[in-house]
């Protein structure tokens, strides 16, 4: 379980491919702190430690999380969003995250607003998943408030720091993004 409040950005150094998964080598400032079998969001999915070296660690994606998310198009060098699983007792500062990717969304508006920054995603018309206006999301890990909110798309609105210290200072229209519903929400429309 996650807040989706994003810890630091870990740097992808290799990409290998073994059958019909991919091992992924970050480097990352927390990287000292892992531990091999350690659940780690990366760009709002959750993936295990499988080997650390040095200053670099390993995870593996396989097939299923490669379909659903936006990993498949990381590149060495890429930035992605880090964060650590939380423990019970934290504050939980964002919103119950489970690093479990609903499906991928495409930016279509990336717009500086005098200090800040508004970002528009799109997402499949045949959608089941719902926003709704000040409610939970979670893109590329990142906990956020939709503003916004139409029919399979959003808006959310970024503030300096977190344009800084995630990801979304390098997001560009049509790039796609991990999108993360709310646990909650989700549970009521199926209800419905």
């Amino acid at each position: 379980m996650f807040t989706g409040i994003i810890e630091t950005m870990g740097t992808i150094e290799q990409i290998q491919r073994d059958g019909g998964n991919v091992h992924y080598t970050l480097s990352s400032r927390i990287t000292s702190e892992l531990q091999i079998d350690q659940s780690l969001a990366h760009n709002g999915v959750c993936l295990t430690v499988v080997a650390i070296e040095g200053d670099q660690y390993m995870v593996t994606a396989i097939q299923e999380t490669l379909d659903k998310t936006a990993l498949k198009n990381w590149s060495v060098g890429d930035k992605v969003n880090l964060e650590r699983a939380m423990r019970l007792g934290d504050r939980l500062d964002g919103h119950m995250v489970q690093g479990h990717v609903d499906e991928v969304a495409t930016c279509t508006l990336v717009e500086e607003q005098n200090g800040s920054w508004l970002f528009r995603f799109s997402y499949a018309e045949q959608s089941p998943n719902i926003t709704i206006e000040k409610g939970s999301i979670c893109v590329n890990g990142t906990s956020l408030t939709v503003v916004g909110s139409e029919p399979n798309s959003f808006g959310v609105a970024i503030i300096p720091y977190t344009y800084e210290h995630t990801v979304f200072h390098q997001l560009q229209l049509g790039d796609l993004v991990n999108i993360e519903f709310d646990m909650i929400g989700k549970y009521i429309a199926k209800m419905a």
